[in-house]
């Protein structure tokens, strides 16, 4: 099989046995880009990735991976702007379709790996409770991969995973004015 321009040796390929929980969290740059990253590796080793991202809605470039990763799914739960005070009906709804989306995703058997991208931030701006967001990934297929990133990840969450990096933000261009530029942060 040939994946990212490399011969995959099916037996030689590890399969993964069990599925462990990642939480990326922390104000620090990097949590999204850790998950890209990540989903990368696994389509380069011939696993299929769901990457569901949460509150976004906007137009960001790695919205363009699906056009040159084989096995690599994008959607965004969100609306064109990102939540700044309270979520609005709208917000709730799309994210609450796209936990839809995403437990079908977990439960189907199709995804090795499952990002749920910015699902802390959801949690912390009420679209649905980390309750809700764990029952979903306990209904997983055992062997999916499942990453949850964003700030704020709560105690539950945490709780729940078997991996958490928290991302701190030791310096930063942003305090200088520097805005977000495309293909590094967006």
């Amino acid at each position: 099989m040939l994946v990212c321009g490399y011969e995959i040796n099916q037996e030689r390929r590890l399969k993964m046995e069990k599925g462990y929980i990642q939480v990326y969290t922390g104000n620090g740059k990097g949590k999204t880009t850790a998950a890209l990253g990540l989903s990368l590796r696994a389509v380069c080793s011939g696993k299929k990735v769901f990457f569901g991202q949460f509150v976004k809605g906007m137009k960001y470039s790695e919205l363009e991976a699906v056009k040159y990763l084989p096995n690599f799914h994008m959607e965004q739960f969100g609306t064109s702007f990102f939540i700044v005070e309270k979520p609005t009906k709208a917000d709730k709804k799309v994210a609450k379709e796209g936990l839809k989306i995403v437990e079908e995703s977990l439960t189907s058997g199709e995804y090795d790996v499952v990002v749920l991208d910015e699902i802390n931030i959801a949690i912390f701006y009420e679209l649905f409770t980390a309750e809700e967001v764990i029952e979903v990934i306990d209904k997983r297929c055992p062997k999916v991969e499942v990453i949850l990133t964003g700030r704020y990840a709560c105690e539950q969450i945490i709780e729940k995973a078997d991996l958490v990096t928290e991302m701190k933000e030791i310096k930063h261009y942003y305090s200088k004015g520097i805005q977000a530029r495309v293909g590094i942060e967006n």
